[in-house]
């Protein structure tokens, strides 16, 4: 800490993201990244950029790939915002959008980045609790908010909301904005881009990372009313008017035109995530279904720190929260079926 800090600086509480080992041959099944690579489109994509326009700033709208995406679900291009990753394009929506005087309503264990970004724009927040079975109730969101959001699927439960109870939460709360955060939803979940023609509060947000397997190149974005969209370019130009730069663009909108190889590589994370399942189960663990691109887990007679520990030491690496609830789970990626057999060999040697 330094005497230089304001006392803004001095109060934040820091996201802190999933670690990203230097060491060797470890098996990383810790940060929810894609064990596929990016279609080949991606790499010509980009491949074909690297040339003397490096030289020139990008698209400021990137209208390529607004259109892309447009395109692709059915909607407007100024319906579509873009940014830096889905975590700059939810900064700005806490920044633009959610309400002061009224808190932001999201669930108690959800993405650890909604209190940080509370933190960071002054925002009263009441966490809502999952309920037993880690579910998320729309009965506990019919009350005064300034805002509401929500992954679904659910990070790091996994844990998936039906579009029926989602539209029952967005149409509860029609004068303020309802988020809803599907960085997952392609590994199983049904997106709530097909009711954003029918409700001017809610708004989409999505991430390349995932299901796309461009975690390394920082795209997201989000479709809604073109009201909200038109809040989130002004927020972005007051900002950063740049914030996906040309090698970005152009990957991003390979990646979105390649839907075999989307289709391909989503179904196999599927299918081994239900493999992955099925062996958990006969090793005594208990798994909450999901649909996600990782599992979320515990034992019923092992210690989780001390499992993630054993896991550690034979080179396998998963992510552990030590937070209420859920301290006893451990959050695993899905990887290929080599890694994924080398974490089962792992967990049957510390069984």
């Amino acid at each position: 800490m330094s005497r230089f800090w304001s006392p803004f600086v001095k109060d934040l509480v820091p996201y802190v993201p999933g670690e990203q080992p230097k060491v060797e041959n470890l098996i990383k099944l810790n940060t929810n990244e894609n064990p596929y690579g990016p279609s080949p489109r991606v790499v010509d994509a980009i491949q074909r950029e690297l040339n003397d326009s490096l030289r020139l700033y990008p698209a400021p709208n990137a209208d390529a790939l607004k259109a892309e995406i447009a395109e692709y679900y059915g909607v407007s291009s100024a319906q579509v915002f873009v940014g830096n990753g889905s975590d700059e394009v939810l900064a700005h929506i806490f920044h633009g959008l959610f309400q002061h005087g009224q808190p932001v309503l999201y669930p108690d264990i959800t993405y650890s980045f909604y209190p940080v970004y509370c933190g960071l724009y002054g925002i009263d927040a009441a966490p809502q609790p999952l309920d037993e079975d880690f579910c998320l109730s729309p009965a506990d969101y019919r009350q005064a908010n300034g805002g509401i959001i929500f992954p679904n699927p659910n990070a790091p439960t996994g844990v998936g909301l039906p579009l029926a109870e989602v539209e029952e939460i967005v149409r509860g709360s029609p004068d303020s904005v309802v988020v809803v955060d599907e960085a997952y939803v392609d590994f199983g979940g049904e997106t709530a881009i097909a009711l954003v023609g029918r409700y001017p509060n809610l708004l989409v947000t999505q991430t390349l990372s995932k299901s796309r397997s461009l975690a390394g190149l920082r795209v997201g974005f989000a479709v809604g009313h073109a009201d909200l969209i038109e809040a989130l370019e002004r927020i972005k130009n007051s900002f950063n008017s740049y914030p996906l730069d040309r090698l970005a663009i152009v990957g991003a909108v390979a990646a979105m035109q390649d839907r075999q190889w989307f289709d391909d590589t989503r179904k196999a994370v599927i299918a081994s995530r239900d493999q992955l399942t099925e062996a958990l189960l006969a090793l005594g663990f208990e798994v909450l279904p999901s649909q996600a691109n990782f599992v979320f887990t515990r034992h019923a007679q092992r210690d989780a720190a001390e499992l993630a520990q054993g896991l550690r030491e034979q080179k396998v690496i998963v992510r552990h929260f030590k937070l209420p609830r859920i301290d006893q789970f451990l959050r695993i990626t899905i990887g290929t079926e080599a890694q994924n057999q080398a974490l089962l060999a792992a967990l049957k040697a510390i069984l």
